[in-house]
């Protein structure tokens, strides 16, 4: 199904259901006390729909959720799309996870029949929508029979109305790093109410470790390597950059081309293998800009990696990634790879990378970040992202140099102490 269909339904559809679950919920609510968390809950869900980078984001959530409910079993509602990364990472049990199929209409109303079914069986004693806005997420939040209901209010915000049904609400807030925000979802989970009348939640830092990690089997790395050097000779005795250039589903997100061309010259000038990463459907691209750099040293490695596991194994290769604002950059900090990351339609403030091998890189011109879970990340630039073409490909390259050359030293010190 299109994105905008998606939104069409979500927004029309979605708010006439969410003031019928509303005016029901406050009926029925007349005639009972307020569902409270039990102090040893047996079944949580939780429910993320977003992009697959926002999986990592939410590991910190998911650790907690286990130290805090250790009795509990953790069940994960995603699109069938994103499924991939969380069975890779390992964030709950198979059998606890669960799939929305969104390629069409009638294959998402027919799931959301199917899982409410299932959870209202199952006997759930809590739910956690992490979605912003999104009625789709509330409403399945109430269908599916939790009594105790967790998610983000927009508390005054016009227009984004989904509803009072969720009875363990906190503000969302666009000031604090999303995987924080998760993390306050956690707190509201065991709250007497409403966050925004019940403040009583831990002062948390932003967390530094995903806490998530990927296990790869003895010599497996190792063999990957030498699949890479077998494939492409040119990465042979040089160190790897890999750059992601395609924007995704959102092209405003994307660092001009021209751009990582001047970048991707001067590291092959410099010594450096750069390898283009992507889908499939980013191979035009690399091939423009394979055309536009013009060295043996630059080489198209989109289509390359035939998972989510492999990428992995294609970063602990590498030694840096620069990468616009998307999954890679995410993924990156599942391994030991330096990133440096393009924001401006979104910002790094929310959104960035966890972890200390992260570089953000953001123009800071006034209208940025245009995209919020305000607007539904629909942009006012019309493709015309000066946000991002005002960030100059020297300093770039500057950067990344700088750090390549430090690795290098760093290599050499590494060995001579080791022979010493």
């Amino acid at each position: 199904m299109k994105l905008q269909t998606q939104r069409f339904i979500d927004r029309w559809v979605g708010q006439l259901l969410c003031s019928a679950v509303s005016a029901w919920v406050s009926f029925t609510g007349l005639f009972g006390a307020p569902a409270q968390l039990s102090s040893a809950p047996k079944n949580i869900l939780v429910i993320l729909l977003s992009e697959m980078g926002s999986i990592v984001l939410a590991g910190p959530m998911f650790a907690q959720l286990r130290r805090q409910y250790p009795g509990a079993a953790i069940h994960l509602l995603q699109l069938k799309k994103n499924q991939e990364v969380s069975k890779l990472l390992q964030l709950t049990d198979a059998q606890c996870m669960h799939s929305l199929d969104d390629s069409s209409g009638g294959a998402l109303v027919g799931d959301i029949l199917a899982i409410s079914l299932k959870m209202r069986r199952l006997g759930l004693d809590a739910v956690i929508d992490c979605e912003l806005f999104s009625r789709v997420s509330a409403l399945l939040s109430f269908s599916t029979g939790a009594a105790v209901r967790v998610g983000f209010t927009p508390h005054t915000q016009e227009g984004l109305y989904r509803g009072s049904f969720i009875n363990h609400a906190i503000p969302y807030n666009p000031y604090q790093h999303i995987s924080k925000q998760f993390l306050s979802l956690v707190d509201a989970l065991g709250a007497a109410g409403s966050t925004p009348r019940n403040k009583a939640a831990p002062i948390r830092d932003l967390p530094v470790d995903t806490e998530l990690s990927v296990p790869f089997a003895k010599g497996e790395l190792a063999a990957y390597r030498a699949k890479l050097v077998a494939d492409h000779t040119v990465t042979t005795n040089r160190k790897l950059v890999l750059m992601y250039a395609g924007g995704g589903i959102l092209p405003e997100r994307a660092w001009p081309a021209e751009h990582y061309a001047r970048v991707a010259q001067g590291l092959c000038a410099a010594g450096f293998a750069v390898g283009l990463i992507g889908l499939k459907d980013d191979a035009q691209l690399a091939k423009d800009l394979i055309a536009k750099i013009c060295d043996a040293a630059c080489i198209d490695l989109t289509g390359y990696t035939r998972s989510i596991r492999e990428l992995l194994m294609l970063f602990h290769a590498a030694s840096l990634l620069i990468t616009n604002d998307g999954g890679p950059g995410h993924f990156a900090t599942l391994t030991p790879i330096q990133t440096m990351v393009f924001f401006g339609p979104e910002t790094g403030k929310l959104y960035g990378p966890l972890g200390k091998r992260n570089a953000i890189l953001e123009s800071g011109i006034a209208c940025s970040p245009c995209l919020s879970a305000y607007n539904h990340r629909l942009t006012f630039c019309d493709g015309d992202n000066q946000c991002l073409k005002r960030i100059a490909p020297d300093p770039v390259l500057d950067q990344a140099l700088a750090f390549l050359l430090h690795d290098i030293t760093g290599d050499k010190r590494s060995r001579t102490g080791a022979a010493a």
